[in-house]
């Protein structure tokens, strides 16, 4: 049966083969679905399929042992411009690539992961991924509590820790690339800036301009920088990112969206999540604490890092996102809350940045 790669080509028949050499399915079949939009995904469309199965009386299915009642697929983003993005920066490659090679390699709390398949140098992607509901998205915009921050914070030590240091990472040609392409995000930064304050300048707070004008001025040295031990990081570590659940619950933090993931510093995710996640006064309060329980859940897994030298890279990298915000709401197709919740990161992580006083890491 031929792959699917559009939302509208999805039959029962192709489900059930994919379930099916998942080895989710025993007797029973596919025959229908409903569809439901889910997340609020710029780069990427999700969609959950409610299943329906034969073997409901008239014998020759297994009611007993369906497979499961929901699954949630991921295609590319219909917008244009989003998908030229995300062909130009791998990131949709990047994600199958992930699941692929190295999901099984890490510790952290991810979705199941069934099909994982793209055409290269298309935004041709499909992944189909268990559904997670009634787990519920976390809110970039609104923020988390310390609960929240927390999970997140020691999900980051389960995904950093296990290949800490591994110089074997580099045998992946797609994450060495990566590491030796390094002049990328300076080029991408200085390619959107002018754009980005044309549009937004209303919207930044002072603080926010100033930095920014600080960050363009040296993103060459900041982006090039290399901490002595690289490990896996997600790269876009953030509440949008996250399915929370009950605290009780098994998995109560699952992170999804493995677009942008790399060969990089380790804290700079933390250092991202907590820098546009937590109201900047609860930020504040919380910090030094919340990175030090991220450095001690990283001791798990023996690695050599003392805690002043991740403290310098967490202040470091409090400009990571940033300069996400000003490339990706330049780059991904614009909507009203994508602008709210790039102005969001872009002024958190401007306070963030101010409070540590981290321009003397530029």
């Amino acid at each position: 049966m031929a792959q699917v790669y559009d939302p509208e080509a999805v039959s029962a028949d192709w489900l059930d083969g994919v379930l099916r050499d998942a080895g989710l399915l025993g007797r029973a079949r596919v025959t229908g679905f409903e569809r439901e939009d889910v997340g609020t995904g710029q780069v990427g469309a999700n969609i959950r399929y409610h299943l329906s199965y034969d073997g409901d009386g008239d014998g020759d299915g297994d009611a007993d042992n369906p497979g499961p009642a929901s699954v949630v697929v991921k295609f590319a983003a219909p917008d244009e411009v989003s998908r030229t993005t995300g062909i130009a920066t791998r990131t949709y490659e990047t994600e199958v690539a992930f699941y692929r090679d190295l999901a099984d390699s890490v510790e952290i709390n991810r979705p199941a992961c069934y099909l994982a398949d793209i055409v290269s140098g298309t935004a041709d992607v499909v992944l189909v991924f268990e559904d997670l509901a009634p787990r519920i998205q976390g809110d970039q915009i609104a923020g988390c509590d310390i609960a929240q921050a927390t999970l997140a914070v020691e999900q980051a030590a389960c995904l950093h820790g296990p290949r800490w240091g591994d110089e074997t990472l580099l045998d992946h040609e797609w994450l060495a690339v990566g590491v030796t392409g390094a002049g990328g995000v300076a080029d991408l930064f200085n390619y959107t800036w002018t754009q980005f304050v044309e549009r937004y300048t209303p919207r930044l707070t002072p603080e926010a301009l100033e930095i920014g004008h600080a960050v363009h001025a040296s993103i060459g040295d900041w982006s090039t920088y290399r901490p002595p031990a690289m490990t896996l990081a997600h790269g876009d570590y953030r509440l949008d990112n996250m399915l929370f659940g009950a605290p009780d619950q098994d998995r109560p933090l699952v992170v999804v969206d493995w677009q942008t993931v790399r060969l990089g510093c380790g804290t700079s995710d933390v250092a991202y999540f907590l820098g546009a996640g937590l109201d900047p006064d609860l930020r504040r309060a919380h910090e030094q604490d919340l990175v030090r329980h991220y450095h001690q859940a990283l001791g798990a897994y023996a690695v050599d890092y003392p805690f002043d030298a991740c403290w310098e890279d967490y202040r470091r990298y409090s400009f990571g996102g940033y300069v996400m915000a000003v490339i990706a709401s330049v780059l991904v197709g614009r909507t009203d809350r994508g602008d709210d919740m790039f102005m969001a990161m872009a002024n958190r992580h401007a306070a963030q940045a101010v409070d540590l006083d981290a321009t003397e890491l530029l």
